[in-house]
């Protein structure tokens, strides 16, 4: 299915089937600190495991800097991803850096919640951080530890999402990677947890990011079954999307007591509105998180390109933009992913 055209009059870069470039996630570090089974498995990312150097590392006057010229593109929304963006030392510092870049709108921090305590949320809201989403895959305890392989246990967490929403960084969105066998039997006590909060939970379908995680399309819990599965306990009501582009399909109980949303990649895939572009953190531009490889804007930085020159670079990636392998995955399904190159990996690019 070829993506379908947006018709936005806003003013910025397009691609090749008309997608504005509107969000820009900046990963800032390849390191975390959990080994999550889907994303950084230990038996690939253990002690001998070789992550960037500081000095690879785009600075933050690098990145505010790319920010800036993002900006003069289209882009309003910036998203802080890793690894896990809270072991970038000063991050506070970047952030208010980016928050005082014209043009930006939103900005917002995916972290595992692990290191995000409530003198680190308040100090992240008063640099300017608008909003924070916190990945949690379960909230049985033992799931939990499983899934993040280090053994750190879910209460730690559960703390973060009241500290930051304490702090005014509400609603904190909760994002749950379901995947088959392992912890859909938690989704509605994941559910339950949240509802009747300000917080809202994202469902995301188990996906073939990079090649390390072993995905196999039985492992998925498709996005349809999962929002039957909660409506059976507390029943449901579909709601329109916020603005065009809207990655989650969005839920409200039918009480009143909150929304969640979804994420379906996998089995009806969004491609046709994706409006965001990736920056590693040694500064490679990537349009899509299915990407084998990226343009080094770090290269052209270090080496005195002037504003003008990066503009021109970043205008002419987005421009050659023709990305869209989830509908060309599914399409294919149940068959093979529609590509065999190596792809890289959600660790060193962010969700």
């Amino acid at each position: 299915m070829i993506p379908v055209r947006i018709h936005d009059e806003a003013e910025g870069s397009r691609d090749r089937f008309g997608r504005p470039l509107h969000d820009l996630r900046i990963s800032v570090t390849d390191r975390c600190n959990f080994r999550c089974t889907y994303c950084m498995p230990k038996e690939l990312f253990g002690a001998s495991y070789r992550f960037m150097p500081r000095s690879e590392l785009l600075s933050f006057e690098e990145i505010t800097r790319l920010a800036s010229i993002f900006a003069g593109h289209g882009v309003r929304k910036i998203r802080l991803t890793g690894g896990e963006p809270l072991l970038r030392q000063g991050l506070d510092d970047l952030v208010r850096m980016l928050s005082a870049v014209p043009g930006i709108e939103d900005l917002t921090l995916t972290t595992n919640g692990s290191l995000l305590t409530r003198r680190h949320a308040r100090s992240l809201r008063a640099a300017g951080l608008r909003r924070l989403t916190v990945s949690l895959d379960a909230v049985d305890d033992a799931v939990f530890s499983s899934m993040n392989d280090v053994g750190f246990p879910v209460e730690p967490v559960l703390e973060a999402i009241e500290n930051a929403g304490g702090e005014g960084l509400s609603p904190v969105k909760i994002n749950m990677v379901v995947k088959r066998g392992v912890n859909e039997h938690d989704v509605v006590p994941m559910a339950e947890r949240f509802r009747g909060t300000a917080h809202i939970v994202r469902f995301i379908e188990y996906m073939d990011v990079g090649n390390t995680n072993g995905w196999r399309l039985d492992d998925v819990v498709p996005a349809r079954e999962i929002v039957e599965t909660i409506g059976r306990a507390h029943p449901l009501r579909p709601v329109e999307p916020e603005y065009p582009g809207e990655v989650a399909r969005r839920w409200r109980y039918a009480d009143g007591a909150g929304e969640i949303g979804v994420i379906s990649s996998v089995t009806a895939p969004f491609c046709g509105a994706c409006t965001r572009a990736r920056l590693s953190a040694e500064g490679r531009l990537y349009t899509c998180l299915f990407a084998s490889e990226g343009f080094d804007l770090r290269r052209l930085v270090r080496s005195g390109a002037s504003d003008e020159s990066l503009s021109a670079a970043i205008g002419s990636v987005w421009g050659r933009r023709d990305d869209r392998y989830s509908e060309l995955r599914t399409s294919n399904t149940p068959s093979e992913p529609p590509t065999s190159e190596r792809r890289i990996e959600m660790s060193y690019i962010g969700g």
